[in-house]
């Protein structure tokens, strides 16, 4: 039985749009199936098409905690799951008068003593959380490999505690940016949904969802440009989130219309890169397009 609370992919398509996020149909199928069915949903796509902000609105939508670990280069289990509060220890260490730490030594390994990680916080809140796996594709291939066994019973044993393990587990969110390609065990693990960017009419909706102070004619001229600019040899294509952040500048600025001065005045809310930023003046005209027309 479904564990969202929602008759339809239709329906949770609505729910999405209420919280201000605009998922096409595949997308809410995926999130619909990946939470009713208790499966990890990963998701890939270029960095900024909103792929983390699934699991921060899936979370408020379904009234749970969000868990999010931030994977990065060299991350491990310990740093993932658990570790021990090792000043805390000894301060109780200290406070043993010698001749009983042996006998209490056991005690500093309790669970007052131990620190929670995002993993086992998610295992011990199991079905009142929501687990973002934020760019996975950043961490090497053991870390990838731990996780994938984490998520094959979400349980783990503490050798000082013993076994803990969620009753339900959590809905599980995972994000790539592809950096490098996750392993086909996860994959299978997972459903999978790929997220692109917007065509224009999509991206235009969601500036004005997100930012409704700004008017429909700089929205508009505002995703053309940054449709534009994808098209140029870019280091980092634009995301969604920067198209958001150039509308806001504009509207803040009083901006009426993008014109070749303004645009390349404001590129800097667009492009965070100055070789992009030198490319996209050096193309401007064909950037800004007809929107100065």
């Amino acid at each position: 039985m479904s564990r969202l609370p929602y008759d339809s992919v239709e329906e949770l398509q609505e729910e999405l749009r209420g919280e201000h996020y605009l998922a096409d149909r595949g997308l809410a199928t995926a999130i619909y199936l990946a939470v009713s069915l208790d499966k990890p949903l990963l998701l890939e796509g270029e960095a900024g098409v909103g792929k983390t902000e699934v699991g921060k609105v899936l979370a408020s939508l379904l009234g749970r905690e969000l868990i999010r670990l931030q994977c990065y280069e060299g991350i491990d289990a310990s740093q993932a799951l658990y570790e021990w509060n090792y000043s805390r220890q000894l301060i109780a260490v200290r406070a043993m008068q010698d001749v009983t730490a042996e006998t209490h030594v056991e005690d500093l390994f309790g669970p007052e003593y131990l620190v929670e990680r995002p993993l086992l916080a998610a295992i011990r809140s199991g079905s009142k959380a929501v687990l973002l796996v934020d760019e996975l594709d950043r961490a090497d291939d053991e870390f990838e490999a731990f996780l994938l066994e984490v998520f094959s019973e979400f349980a783990v044993t503490i050798p000082e505690i013993g076994r803990i393990g969620a009753d339900e587990p959590p809905a599980v969110v995972v994000t790539s940016n592809r950096t490098r390609e996750l392993h086909d065990a996860l994959k299978r693990r997972c459903l999978y949904h790929w997220i692109d960017h917007p065509s224009l009419e999509r991206e235009v909706e969601i500036v004005r969802t997100r930012a409704p102070e700004v008017s429909e004619t700089i929205a508009r001229d505002v995703a053309g440009a940054v449709a534009r600019l994808r098209s140029l040899d870019v280091a980092k294509r634009p995301g969604v989130a920067e198209t958001i952040d150039w509308a806001n500048a504009l509207s803040f600025l009083g901006v009426e219309r993008l014109d070749e001065d303004t645009a390349k005045a404001t590129l800097g809310a667009v492009l965070k890169d100055h070789e992009d930023q030198e490319l996209a003046v050096s193309n401007i005209a064909e950037v800004v397009g007809d929107a100065d027309g």
